[in-house]
């Protein structure tokens, strides 16, 4: 099996600008330079309040018990189907929930099988 993985990292405004201007003069000399994708916090306490640990256990219940449904989802958590909805939107905008619409259900799925926290020093 294929592991297929997200990466979330942790890094200051100076990293991140540091790697901003990396990556100008690597396109100013015309060097190819590769996409990278994931999401990006500038602090720990920025990170938390976006996974919690109701969210992440949300991510890993729509991974490994495949909901078919938000609603099947909510009656899974045991929670209210207002907050899982809101929770699922927003994890949908970061990138860590996909939607399926169908005419009468929204199907949650998760597309990876890990997620790599990295933390820039």
């Amino acid at each position: 099996m294929k592991v297929k993985r997200i990466t979330i990292e942790i890094k200051g405004l100076d990293e991140a600008l540091k790697e901003a201007g990396r990556t100008y003069e690597k396109v100013s000399r015309g060097e190819q330079v590769g996409e990278k994708t994931g999401l990006y916090f500038g602090s720990l306490k920025d990170m938390r309040r976006v996974l919690t640990e109701r969210r992440v256990e949300l991510l890993k219940t729509i991974k490994e018990r495949e909901p078919s449904s938000v609603y099947e989802l909510a009656k899974m958590l045991r929670r209210d189907l207002k907050n899982v909805l809101q929770d699922i939107s927003y994890l949908e905008e970061l990138g860590l929930v996909e939607i399926t619409e169908t005419k009468d259900r929204k199907i949650p799925r998760v597309s990876y099988d890990k997620i790599n926290f990295e933390v820039a020093l």
